[in-house]
């Protein structure tokens, strides 16, 4: 697979202008991407936006914190899709995981992989906050579920992605799902050290520089 098309292209926050909205959708046209990942309120306008190119729009659920009531969530996604989106990552409920109220998180999962309708949902598990334990808990649970991936991090957290966590998703998960590192990855090494471990989707605000870098090193057309 094309080191681009491993890319979530990721504006998120909470004073992100359309201006740089607009800056995203470009980079995206030019790097061709796979996605970009925006918040829910940029959905349609993205989809739009991209409607004559491959980038899917991605956008995320119950972020940053997971602390939304899991009918909250279902509901979101639901909004999300009819807005237009071709992904949903959602955050998980990390009190609900670490209480081991595992029901809960399975709850939340399944109604947000429900409403998205066959379309690849990615779970955020925020691993900054996990012990390895619950790390491989949150996984075995978002494979129960059907979803399509298992994700670091928000990028809001602590920390982000590890090497040693993505390994350990990897290991979990198997070939039963994906695993998307997010958090801190920055630069063009960061990137190969992730996809090294066991990653098949980065999201990155930095994809620009990295997909840059990776042509300086002819690896962009390179497949992973």
């Amino acid at each position: 697979m094309k080191l681009n098309k491993m890319i979530d292209h990721t504006k998120l926050g909470a004073n992100i202008s359309k201006a740089q909205i607009d800056q995203l959708l470009e980079e995206a046209k030019t790097y061709d991407f796979k996605s970009v990942c925006v918040n829910p309120i940029w959905v349609k306008y993205a989809k739009h936006q991209l409607k004559k190119t491959d980038v899917l729009v991605c956008t995320v659920i119950g972020f940053p914190h997971g602390t939304h009531h899991h009918l909250v969530k279902a509901y979101e996604t639901l909004e999300a899709i009819n807005d237009g989106a071709d992904e949903i990552d959602m955050v998980i409920n990390v009190a609900a995981l670490k209480s081991k109220d595992y029901h809960t998180v399975a709850q939340e999962i399944k109604g947000v992989v429900e409403n998205a309708d066959n379309r690849v949902v990615k779970v955020i598990i925020e691993t900054c906050y996990l012990t390895n334990d619950e790390i491989v808990k949150a996984c075995e649970i978002a494979v129960d579920q059907k979803a399509t991936f298992v994700k670091t991090s928000t990028g809001f957290g602590t920390g982000g992605a590890t090497i040693e966590h993505v390994k350990l998703m990897k290991d979990t998960v198997k070939d039963n799902a994906y695993v998307k590192a997010s958090g801190g990855v920055r630069t063009y090494e960061d990137a190969m050290k992730m996809i090294e471990a066991g990653a098949s989707r980065i999201g990155t605000s930095n994809g620009v520089d990295i997909v840059n870098k990776g042509s300086d090193n002819n690896d962009t057309n390179s497949a992973y």
